[in-house]
């Protein structure tokens, strides 16, 4: 069994749509096991990161960042850090906003700086950009056309019942099912 552990924040709950859906694609890969932890949880599941083979990170976009939230977690992390305890762990990340740039990159950086500060190795999305062709379609994987994570867009004025949109759902999922694979990999080889 191999445990992707997914931590994120949501203010609103559309991060939270975007978190249930990389824990979907996860889950759909044979062996794998999720854990999915709320940044305001995380003083109960430090452990459970630490037997984690994958952290994939969460957070919304705002105001061209992480949310407040989820920065505290990352400070929160400096002891974990001193000691280089997800050395070598695989790591991902997603992201949400109103807008559809939002700065959705700047965020992802923050989130690949952080894994890399915490000597993990990054995983991208693995997918060329859709929707940027005249045969294109909001319906695409990866409409947004991100290369670092999974990024996906919801209206402000609507509840997460609306959004995010179904292909960035489907982006999300991707990207779990991406991280579970390529944690088995990577802990197969480790292990030769």
């Amino acid at each position: 069994m191999r445990l992707i552990a997914i931590v994120y924040h949501s203010g609103y709950g559309h991060t939270a749509k975007q978190a249930e859906a990389v824990a979907r694609g996860a889950l759909s890969v044979a062996g794998a096991t999720v854990a999915l932890i709320k940044v305001e949880d995380i003083d109960r599941h430090w452990a459970e990161l630490e037997q984690a083979d994958a952290i994939v990170f969460g957070s919304p976009t705002y105001m061209g960042s992480a949310s407040a939230p989820f920065k505290a977690f990352m400070d929160a992390s400096s002891k974990v850090w001193a000691a280089q305890g997800w050395k070598d762990k695989l790591a991902a990340g997603f992201t949400n906003s109103a807008s559809q740039s939002g700065d959705k990159l700047a965020t992802l950086q923050q989130l690949a700086i952080f894994a890399a500060q915490h000597g993990m190795i990054w995983i991208g999305l693995g997918l060329l950009p859709g929707n940027n062709s005249s045969s294109g379609s909001v319906e695409d994987l990866n409409r947004l056309g991100g290369y670092l994570g999974a990024m996906a867009q919801s209206n402000a004025d609507e509840s997460p019942e609306y959004g995010p949109t179904p292909a960035d759902l489907r982006t999300a999922e991707h990207l779990g099912r991406r991280v579970a694979e390529a944690t088995q990999r990577w802990r197969a080889a480790v292990a030769a």
